[in-house]
């Protein structure tokens, strides 16, 4: 049976992935077993894929990116160039760990920009754009805009990744998808017309 998916000849598939049809694997990338890829995704050069690790549909992973067991990425998750999970809050190289990865749930459609660094056990709403190596320490909001060390909430995107500017009812518009979103009580939500 012929494979529906590419993986370059200098990846290393361990026994026991699902790689979803149409995924595309690249140089020196490495997936580890009893991981889950799904259709269409994207993985670029010296990429690790640790066990136990599920990547949605359509995930892009920049080159250079190691994603380790206890990280979900759902649908159309952008992971940059060198950015950075852990999995483990108190890492030391005397005591194993193992058994003791927190879990890190980055939500559909979330974009994690070059460098940055996710620290273990804190989840990334659906949107949220995480700029260039900012540092997340807590929680980030669906539609937020987060920058800096340690990140810090600037503004909220569209789903485009346009940043949103809110008139005194608390809506703003998109300037290239011309979709409409609502911001209230603190949380921003998209308005179907």
């Amino acid at each position: 049976m012929e494979k529906e998916y590419f993986a370059h000849e200098t990846a290393v598939i361990d026994e026991n992935c699902q790689i979803g049809k149409g995924t595309r694997i690249w140089h020196f990338s490495h997936l580890m077993s009893n991981c889950i890829l799904g259709e269409h995704c994207n993985l670029g050069q010296n990429v690790v894929v640790s066990p136990d690790v599920v990547l949605g549909n359509n995930v892009k992973v920049q080159n250079n990116v190691s994603i380790y067991t206890g990280v979900v990425c759902e649908d159309d998750v952008f992971l940059g160039p060198s950015m950075v999970f852990t999995n483990v809050i108190n890492p030391r190289s005397a005591v194993n760990r193992r058994g003791q990865y927190a879990t890190t749930l980055v939500k559909r459609g979330a974009s994690i920009g070059a460098n940055a660094t996710i620290v273990c056990g804190h989840n990334i709403g659906e949107f949220a754009f995480i700029g260039a190596g900012a540092v997340v320490t807590k929680e980030v909001p669906a539609y937020a805009l987060v920058v800096g060390n340690p990140a810090r909430q600037t503004g909220w995107m569209s789903e485009y990744g346009h940043r949103l500017h809110f008139n005194n009812q608390g809506l703003a518009t998109c300037p290239e998808s011309r979709e409409k979103y609502q911001l209230q009580n603190g949380k921003v939500s998209k308005i179907s017309e």
